[in-house]
C-alpha cells in the first residue's frame, strides 16, 4: 500500500517503508491544493515586487540585497550552485530516499510557496528508482541540509549524479530512462527544495527503527548471559519496576522474563547468590532508560517528519510570509545525541557481562575464557579485545554535536546544530553496538553450551540462531569470520526473529 503523504501524518515506520523497501509515495489531493493556493499567492507577491526573503532578495549574509526580475529568474539555480557544496562519499541510497520523502512531506504542508512540480518530481525519483549522488557531509544542521539537500536539488534541473539501476551515471540521463521530465527552477522554487533538515531526520528515522531492533536483541543478550551466569531472577519481577514507574525499565524486565520463561533458573531448581553483580541486576535500569530516550527522540523526529520546516514560511490563508528559524536542526540532533549516548551505555553493560562470562573467578564455575583447553587454548579472550575498542569508538563519538556549535556565513549564521554529525555519529555507534552485542551472544552461547540445566524457551531460541552462524568454539580457530557473521545476523535481526518466533512479540518501546 502506497505511502500517502498529506503532510500530517508520516510516521517512521512509513520512512523506513519508502527509503529501505521502495514503497511508492503518492501526494494526497487536499496537500497538492494547499500547495497549489501557496503558489498562486507567492506568485501575485512576486508580480507586485513585494520583498521576500530568497525569494527577491539574497540569502544568508545577503538578505539585503534586492534582486531584479532578471536576476529572480536566475537567483534559484545559482543558489542550488552554490550550496551544492558538501565532501566526502556518497550517503547511501535509503538515507537520500528518506531525506526526499521528508521533503515532499514538508511541501505537502502547503507552506512552502514552490510549484507542484518540485514536489512531483521528487515523488517520481522515489518511485521510479532514480537517487541523486549526494555527498555524505557538509551539512551543519541549520538553515537546513544546505549542501546535501542542494545536490538532491540539481536533479530538478537534470544536472549532478544519479544512482538508478545500480550504476551510477549522470542524472539527465537516469531521469530520461525512468521517464521523468526535468521541471527547472522558478522562484522560490530552488529555496523550497532544500531549506529544512530533512538528510539529518531522514537517517534519524532509519536510526531509531534499527535501535529498537537493536535494543530488543540487547534484551536477548542479557537474558542468556542471567541464565549462563546462574542469575538471581528477583531483579525482574514486574513489581519492583513498576514501584519505581520507570515504563522502559517495566518493559525490559517483561521482555527478559518472556525470554526466559520456563527455564529452570525460574522454577527454583537451581541455587543462586542472594544478590548479582550492578551489570547484572541492573540490566533492566540501563536498557529501560535508553527506552524511555527512545520515546522522546521519536516524539520529536515524527513532529519533524509533519514540520513546516522552510524560511520563509507562506501563510496563503492570511497572505503573510513569514521569517524565522524553523529549518534549525537542534530539536533533532539532540534526541540522536542521547540515543548514541544511550546505546553506548548499553553496550557497555553488555561488554561488563561478557566480562563475567569470561573470566572463571566471576562465571559460577564456567571455564577460564569459555575454553576447556585454558593454556593450550585462549578461548574467547580475544574477543573481549575488539568489543572493548569498539565500546571505546563508541565512548568518542559520544561526545554531543549539539554543542559544537561554529558559526558561518560571516556570523549571519552564528549558531548552528551540527545535526548531521549527530547523525553519523550516532549511526556509527549502533553499527559498532551490533558488533559488541553479536560477541556478547557468542560468549553467552558458548557458556550455555557448559550448563546442564534447561534454559527458557527464548533463550533456547536464541542459541540456536545463534548457532546457525556460529559454531561452538572446542578448539582455538581465527574469529573475525565469527564476529563479523554475528555482527551481521544482529543487523539484520536473526536472533530478534528467532526468539519471537518462538515466545511471541517482545514489547517495543513504543
Amino acid at each position: 500500500m502506497a505511502v500517502i503523504c498529506d503532510g500530517h501524518h508520516l510516521r517512521i515506520e512509513d520512512v523506513v517503508r519508502v527509503a529501505r523497501y521502495g514503497e511508492k509515495v503518492e501526494l494526497a489531493p487536499e496537500a497538492l491544493e494547499r500547495i497549489k493556493l501557496c503558489r498562486g499567492m507567492l506568485e501575485r507577491k512576486v508580480v507586485a515586487h513585494e520583498i521576500m526573503y530568497g525569494v527577491n532578495t539574497g540569502i544568508g549574509e545577503f538578505s539585503e540585497v534586492v534582486l531584479d526580475d532578471e536576476q529572480v529568474k536566475q537567483f534559484q539555480r545559482y543558489l542550488i550552485y552554490n550550496h551544492a557544496a558538501g565532501i566526502g562519499q556518497p550517503c547511501p541510497i535509503e538515507h537520500v530516499r528518506a531525506a526526499i520523502l521528508s521533503r515532499i512531506n514538508v511541501h505537502a504542508r502547503g507552506y512552502s510557496g514552490c510549484r507542484p512540480e518540485i514536489t512531483f518530481t521528487y515523488i517520481d525519483l522515489l518511485n521510479k528508482g532514480v537517487t541523486p549522488v549526494v555527498c555524505e557531509k557538509g551539512s551543519v544542521g541549520a538553515c537546513g541540509d544546505l549542501s546535501p539537500m542542494s545536490q538532491l536539488a540539481l536533479s530538478l534541473m537534470g544536472e549532478g549524479e544519479a544512482f538508478y539501476h545500480g550504476e551510477r551515471m549522470p542524472t539527465a540521463r537516469a531521469m530520461e530512462l525512468a521517464g521523468i521530465p526535468v521541471p527547472g527552477l522558478q522562484a522560490r522554487d530552488g529555496l523550497a527544495a532544500i531549506n529544512g533538515s530533512n538528510l539529518i531526520t531522514g537517517i534519524a528515522c532509519l536510526i531509531l527503527y534499527d535501535a529498537e531492533r537493536w535494543i530488543k536483541q540487547a534484551e536477548i543478550g542479557a537474558a542468556m548471559s542471567l541464565e549462563a551466569l546462574l542469575a538471581n531472577m528477583k531483579p525482574y519481577q514486574e513489581k519492583l519496576h513498576v514501584l519505581r514507574g520507570f515504563k522502559g525499565a517495566i518493559t525490559c524486565a517483561r521482555n527478559l522474563r518472556q525470554v526466559i520463561a520456563g527455564s529452570d533458573l525460574v522454577t527454583g531448581k537451581l541455587k543462586t547468590k542472594v544478590q548479582d553483580a550492578y551489570s547484572m541486576r541492573s540490566t533492566p535500569q540501563v536498557i529501560g532508560a535508553l527506552r524511555d530516550a527512545m520515546v522522546y527522540a521519536r516524539t520529536q523526529v515524527e513532529i519533524e517528519l509533519n514540520a513546516v520546516a522552510d524560511n520563509p514560511v507562506f501563510v496563503a490563508e492570511d497572505n503573510l510570509v513569514l521569517t524565522g528559524a524553523n529549518f534549525q536542526g537542534t530539536p533533532v540532533s539532540m534526541p540522536l545525541d542521547l540515543i548514541g549516548a544511550g546505546i553506548t551505555t548499553v553496550s557497555v553493560l553488555s561488554e561488563r557481562r561478557l566480562n563475567r562470562l569470561l573470566n572463571s573467578a566471576l562465571s559460577v564455575g564456567l571455564p577460564d575464557f569459555l575454553t576447556k583447553g585454558a593454556g593450550m587454548f585462549s578461548g574467547l579472550m580475544l574477543s573481549q579485545y575488539t568489543a572493548d575498542t569498539l565500546i571505546v569508538e563508541q565512548r568518542i563519538l559520544s561526545t554531543p554535536s549539539c554543542t559544537q556549535s561554529i558559526p558561518a556565513a560571516a556570523d549571519q549564521e552564528d549558531f548552528v546544530s551540527m545535526g548531521m554529525n549527530a547523525a553519523l555519529k550516532t549511526k556509527q555507534i549502533l553499527t559498532n553496538a551490533y558488533g559488541v552485542l553479536g560477541i556478547e551472544l557468542i560468549a553467552a552461547a558458548q557458556a550455555l553450551d557448559f550448563r546442564e540445566f534447561t534454559p527458557g524457551a527464548g533463550t533456547r531460541a536464541a542459541k540456536a540462531a545463534i548457532r546457525e552462524v556460529v559454531e561452538h568454539l572446542d578448539v582455538d580457530r581465527p574469529l573475525f569470520p565469527d564476529h563479523n557473521a554475528m555482527m551481521a545476523a544482529v543487523e539484520r535481526g536473526d536472533v530478534l526473529e528467532a526468539v519471537q518466533a518462538a515466545v511471541g512479540e517482545l514489547t517495543s518501546s513504543w
